[in-house]
């Protein structure tokens, strides 16, 4: 198989990963429920929470958090040596988008997948500094505790996240500074229903509570 084919391949294994799409089969496989179909129908970690419980919230959040991080790692499997520095960078970027975008669009599960928070943060972590992420996550937890709106906290802890790695982490790569400029769009306009909801006061608080009975 040729370099071009072997990349290819990694980006089609990146945007099968992300299309995983946790919330959904861990809602299938051990409560028989579709978390597409209640609360706020999104297959995320969020809602997760609201339907099946905080245990089965947080394995979704860090499934989702691996498997983009995961994705990202398999730049130096696919490239190997054939790449420099710079476009290995390149790669892992295009790798992580991959990743988010079937997140988003799961291929397994009809194209209706999460708002690709939680898999934004795994390539946060494997992309730039600790710092950076160490921060964000402070300002995301914050926001929580003081709100409960976690829309909110993801909302502004991206908008964060780009000015911590341009103008106080002085991230040098062109690539990964348009990367966190377009994390910090992108995650806005996936909860533009969540704007304008806390715009009019109709915005739902996260609350933890127990799993619902199996059905």
């Amino acid at each position: 198989m040729n370099n071009d084919l072997l990349l290819i391949a990694g980006g089609i294994l990146a945007y099968l990963m992300g299309s995983f799409s946790s919330a959904v089969w861990i809602g299938k496989w051990f409560f028989n429920t579709d978390v597409r179909t209640l609360g706020s129908g999104n297959a995320g970690a969020t809602n997760t929470i609201r339907v099946l419980g905080t245990k089965a919230g947080i394995i979704v959040m860090v499934i989702d958090v691996v498997k983009a991080w995961g994705a990202v790692s398999l730049a130096h499997v696919f490239a190997g040596n054939r790449l420099d520095d710079a476009q290995i960078i390149d790669y892992q970027i295009i790798l992580g988008a991959l990743a988010v975008l079937g997140h988003v669009f799961p291929v397994f599960t009809g194209f209706k997948g999460g708002k690709g928070v939680a898999s934004l943060v795994g390539v946060i972590i494997a992309l730039y500094s600790l710092y950076i992420f160490l921060f964000v996550l402070l300002w995301f937890v914050v926001i929580f505790i003081l709100t409960r709106f976690v829309s909110l906290a993801s909302i502004t802890a991206s908008i964060l996240f780009a000015i911590l790695a341009i103008f106080v982490f002085h991230e040098q790569n062109t690539y990964l500074i348009v990367l966190a400029t377009s994390i910090a769009i992108f995650i806005p306009l996936t909860h533009y229903k969540n704007i304008k909801r806390l715009l009019k006061g109709e915005e739902s608080k996260l609350t933890f509570r127990k799993k619902i009975k199996n059905s």
